[in-house]
């Protein structure tokens, strides 16, 4: 998935993916893993390189994700001072009354699928 300007809704493999924490996260890259239950460990990764912004928890369920509106695209567009490559767009349960609405701008997104190593797990 490293095409220029991704806006659309994330594709996921097939899977169960219910289980997602940023396991790692540096000026060069932030990385969320997922899986049925992330006790034993992660399937499935997503790999943000050079993020430039990042709204969502630190720990989360059964994200739904989407593409960015128009006004999240404008809004992020006028924080970044450009339009981002990757913009990222989910709601998910994070423990509250409510799904949290969650964005992510990045240059790059890789997805991960397999079984993933948790090295440098923050």
């Amino acid at each position: 998935m490293d095409t220029e300007h991704q806006h659309t809704a994330i594709q996921l493999p097939e899977g169960s993916w219910w289980d997602w924490e940023v396991i790692a996260w540096d000026v060069g890259r932030l990385r969320l893993a997922a899986g049925h239950d992330l006790t034993y460990h992660p399937g499935l990764e997503l790999v943000f390189g050079d993020p430039a912004l990042v709204s969502c928890p630190s720990s989360f369920h059964d994200p739904v994700f989407r593409a960015p509106t128009a006004d999240e695209l404008l809004r992020v567009t006028r924080q970044l001072g450009e339009r981002p490559s990757v913009l990222t767009a989910f709601e998910a349960d994070a423990d509250g009354r409510e799904p949290v609405s969650c964005l992510i701008a990045a240059e790059r997104l890789e997805i991960v699928h397999g079984k993933v190593l948790t090295r440098g797990r923050t």
